[in-house]
């Protein structure tokens, strides 16, 4: 979907929740060579992974960040004045990225900064802009693709980066010489374009603690949210919010065994969820079950972004790849 442009990954908030190292990894395996972080620290997490490929900082350069940016492989993302001043000082002629705000009104140069001599000197590999509104039809999206197109006109750069996962959605107009995926890239839908043509990427999948029968009326959980109507088997499971299963799962999430989808009963606690297994006899303690994590259809169940699905998965998960 981003045509002739170059197709980079983001890797920040450690692979989008499932493990940025072997995320880039793989990625990397397969001929991706431009990856983005939030901050130093996630930069230096990934470097040996990334094979021949570059990796840029979105969160800039503070002044503490200084010395070990002009030290590292990793090229800053320039947001403001003092951060282009502080990378021409710190390392004169080494290659960065600029960002233009365009309307996100968030991190970025202003298009009039950008315009005067600011920039002048730098060699700067990738200047990029972020779009506001892209997972949604709105006027905004063309407003800044053609802002950023207008003032790229005027600047010096190797290759121009607009759209994220949702933006590649939007046609080969704002692909402009480099993509950005985060969501897609793990298993997420951003618009309704790319539904059909993205696999899950993660199954989550938790160990029955204990199954037991409880009878008409009984309740389960805290504050007794759940009451049954009838006998009723239920499964409790080894994860919680702490775990990043949250809260807003209660009463709505769901497991699933073989065709069969066992519903979460009860409020989830920090460490245990219980669902109801009369549809499973063969759930016993000890086995492992996938909850429904299909990201579309669990955003639905929990009232929470995708993103927030992937970011918020804990460190007590083994994450085992194949």
């Amino acid at each position: 979907m981003s045509g002739a442009a170059a197709c980079g990954a983001a890797l920040k908030a450690n692979g989008y929740g499932i493990g940025a190292r072997e995320a880039a990894m793989h990625l990397s395996n397969v001929g991706c060579r431009d990856f983005f972080v939030a901050t130093w620290a996630e930069a230096e997490a990934v470097a040996a992974w990334v094979g021949d490929g570059s990796v840029s900082v979105f969160n800039g350069l503070s002044g503490e960040d200084v010395a070990y940016a002009a030290a590292s492989r990793a090229r800053p993302v320039l947001n403001s004045p003092a951060q282009v001043r502080r990378w021409r000082e710190a390392a004169p002629g080494r290659p960065c990225d600029v960002m233009i705000d365009t309307g996100m009104n968030r991190l970025g140069l202003s298009p009039a900064e950008a315009a005067g001599d600011l920039l002048d000197g730098l060699t700067i590999e990738t200047l990029m802009s972020h779009l506001a509104y892209a997972d949604e039809d709105v006027e905004l999206n063309e407003r800044q693709r053609r802002l950023f197109a207008d003032v790229a006109a005027g600047i010096p750069a190797r290759r121009l980066s607009l759209a994220n996962s949702a933006g590649i959605c939007l046609g080969a107009d704002y692909a402009f010489g480099l993509t950005r995926p985060g969501l897609a890239l793990y298993g997420g839908i951003p618009r309704s374009e790319a539904a059909g043509h993205i696999r899950p990427v993660i199954s989550v999948q938790a160990q029955v603690v204990q199954r037991r029968r409880i009878v008409a009326g009984d309740t389960v959980g805290y504050n007794c949210t759940y009451t049954a109507a009838a006998d009723t088997e239920v499964a409790i499971l080894n994860i919680g919010y702490a775990d990043g299963y949250l809260r807003g799962f209660s009463g709505t999430g769901r497991a699933r065994v073989g065709g069969a989808y066992l519903p979460v009963v009860g409020r989830v606690s920090m460490d245990l969820t219980a669902v109801a297994v009369d549809s499973a006899p063969e759930v016993a303690e000890g086995d492992w079950i996938a909850l429904d994590y299909d990201l579309p259809s669990a955003s639905a169940q929990s009232g929470l972004s995708q993103y927030e699905l992937l970011t918020t998965l804990g460190s007590r998960f083994e994450r085992i790849w194949s």
